[in-house]
């Protein structure tokens, strides 16, 4: 009966979460356009607003008995300034707990999400940044960052395979190279398979999920660069290369 209920509420809230982007894009962020005419302002009001639904649809997820979940060092997240919010990508949620507790954060986001209803107004009023943007990607990337704008990215590029090693792209490692910013590492952790690549929405383990975030280390990009004449892509590589290790969470 535990694990019916649970099926049966995780489907509820993938509905409210859908029910919930498609009501902020077509009522509350077209409020906004008309309310706030500075772009800024009107693009950090929009964010908190997204903070704060992730944070309430993470306590209805925790209230119905759907998952558990702990936040650690959600303070230095929230202070951070400038920097790659670099993070594994094991579960769909992992985006909702990191949103929930930096409200001023960025994004780099898949181009395919742009199609969805439910998500595109959402992309739109954060001002998040796509990942099909080519040859802008890097400058726009680094301009926000030199203006204090945290990104967060996903360095795997999509949910981490169960079973299978990381498999870091480069292109974090890449803006942070030459944007000559910080990094700092996030660990997402589930003690069971839930909403993982290879599982659907109803694929629901036997026991009550507990997914565990940890805002760990911060690491300076130029600490990868060996001398003044290294080739950015040579440190891009090391600096991957040190992410797909340190991104491993620790076994529990």
């Amino acid at each position: 009966m535990a694990w019916g209920w649970r099926v049966i509420m995780t489907g509820f809230l993938f509905i409210l979460f859908g029910s919930g982007g498609l009501l902020l894009s077509l009522v509350w962020f077209n409020l906004l356009l008309l309310a706030v005419r500075e772009p800024d302002k009107r693009r950090s009001v929009a964010r908190r607003s997204i903070s704060a639904s992730f944070r309430l649809f993470l306590r209805i997820g925790r209230l119905l008995g759907v998952f558990d979940y702990q936040i650690e060092g959600a303070e230095a997240l929230r202070a951070e300034k400038g920097s790659l919010i670099v993070a594994n990508h094991p579960t769909l949620l992992d985006y909702v707990f990191i949103a929930s507790q930096a409200p001023e954060i960025g994004c780099l986001v898949k181009a395919s999400l742009i199609g969805n209803p439910c998500f595109r107004g959402v992309i739109r009023a954060a001002d998040y940044l796509i990942n099909s943007q080519g040859e802008t990607l890097l400058p726009e990337s680094q301009c926000r960052l030199a203006a204090g704008e945290s990104i967060l990215i996903f360095p795997e590029g999509t949910r981490t395979r169960p079973g299978e090693p990381l498999t870091i792209q480069r292109g974090a490692a890449q803006i942070a190279v030459r944007s000559a910013c910080p990094l700092r590492l996030v660990h997402i952790d589930c003690d069971q398979r839930y909403l993982d690549k290879h599982s659907r929405w109803y694929q629901i383990p036997p026991r009550r999920p507990m997914i565990r975030v940890s805002v760990r280390q911060r690491i300076e990009s130029l600490d990868f660069v060996e001398k003044c004449d290294d080739v950015p892509a040579m440190a891009a590589r090391r600096l991957s290369h040190y992410l797909r290790q340190a991104l491993v969470p620790d076994p529990r």
